[in-house]
């Protein structure tokens, strides 16, 4: 039965609604839910307008029905990012049922979209496929083609159309994408410049005053000899030139070998702070050692920059140190009692080092927290296992 013609009003209506939409889309650009409804009213905007052909040719829907059940079709639209094959297998109900062809557009556009093209080309055989049956069976209006050839004008085109236009965006958000990870590895790539000069930097300047200290060092531990302090001056100058060695190991040799060790090095970590008079109880879970080397370093870093935090502001304080396996977790848990009577000069710190051990532990998908409390201070830090 061909549809009733459309009053004017109702076309001027529907044109100016779809305006209207096209301009609040514009607005919107950013945010998908209201871009999902913008389509879902669109589509029945425009489904509006075959309302009242649809109530006389189905005499199972009067007007009211007919709005509800479109209103429904058009819904299905909401989960076209997440589900689109669901507003595609509506849109092929409502072909055989109401020989409706707006609602497959946007399906098709949507599938194309969001799954790119061979799933927009599998859906646009099916459509293609069952449309033609359709076509051969009795009941096909001839509003939507009266002969094969009028056929393979109209209901063809909506649908190849429909998915290469959403083929096409697919395209076009993939492009957007990959200039975006561009721009970002440009960033990083400055990042990672501007940190390279900062480290030549450290390296000039810092390993000068450490080779100075070293030297010095050893003078006053040979005019020491014999003495009681000969010693503390051969640690001294035995400190300065290892960490003249590990500034050497982490700047200029960094990428010929691994600088950072894993947990087998916190015996010597904890030996190391109990000689400089911060005595260490430590505690390693033996499921540790089975993590990834790049985990191992995560931990072996924020023990040591702990160690240093303390050694700096309790000197003297028995530091706790524990490090467990918590189902898909590591935890690692630092605290220390903190003195009664603070040091008689200000202990130099640049204030980075928690800052640089939460980046670390964050890099790893993990969480840092370091708060003062009655007890002392305590660090406590989060790493997955996997």
């Amino acid at each position: 039965m061909p549809a009733l013609p459309v009053p004017a009003p109702l076309r001027r209506t529907a044109a100016r609604a779809a305006d209207v939409l096209r301009r609040a889309a514009e607005r919107c650009q950013g945010s998908p839910r209201i871009l999902d409804l913008l389509a879902a009213l669109s589509c029945l905007a425009l489904m509006g307008l075959d309302l009242p052909g649809l109530a006389s040719a189905d005499n199972s829907l009067n007007g009211l029905t007919a709005a509800l059940v479109l209103a429904a079709g058009a819904g299905t639209l909401l989960l076209r990012r997440r589900l689109p094959w669901v507003p595609y297998l509506t849109a092929l109900l409502f072909i055989g049922w109401l020989h409706e062809l707006t609602l497959i557009q946007f399906a098709l556009y949507s599938l194309g979209r969001f799954r790119g093209r061979r799933a927009a080309v599998l859906a646009v055989a099916g459509y293609l496929l069952y449309a033609l049956l359709l076509f051969h069976l009795p009941g096909w209006p001839a509003m939507r083609a009266e002969t094969f050839s009028g056929f393979l004008g109209l209901v063809v085109p909506i649908g190849v159309l429909a998915a290469a236009v959403g083929i096409a965006a697919f395209r076009q958000d993939l492009v957007r994408e990959l200039d975006a990870r561009r721009s970002q590895d440009a960033v990083h790539s400055a990042v990672e410049a501007e940190r390279t000069s900062v480290a030549r930097d450290v390296h000039d300047f810092v390993g000068r005053e450490l080779t100075l200290l070293t030297v010095r060092s050893e003078v006053l531990a040979v005019r020491a000899r014999g003495k009681p302090y000969e010693k503390d001056f051969d640690e001294l100058a035995e400190t300065a030139r290892r960490a003249h060695l590990v500034l050497n190991d982490i700047i200029v040799h960094r990428g010929e070998r691994a600088a950072t060790p894993g947990v087998e090095g916190l015996p010597g970590l904890a030996e190391e702070s109990g000689r400089a008079g911060s005595p260490v109880r430590l505690s390693v879970d033996p499921a540790v050692a089975e993590l990834s080397p790049l985990r191992q370093a995560a931990v072996y870093r924020v023990v040591q920059e702990c160690l240093t935090n303390a050694a700096k502001h309790a000197p003297g304080e028995v530091i706790e140190v524990a490090i467990a396996a918590e189902g898909p977790r590591l935890r690692i848990t630092v605290s220390n009692a903190l003195p009664e009577r603070l040091p008689r000069r200000a202990p130099v710190s640049a204030g980075s080092g928690t800052a640089s051990m939460a980046e670390r532990v964050r890099g790893l998908g993990g969480t840092l927290t370091a708060v003062r409390c009655p007890e002392g201070y305590r660090v406590e830090a989060t790493l997955p296992r996997g």
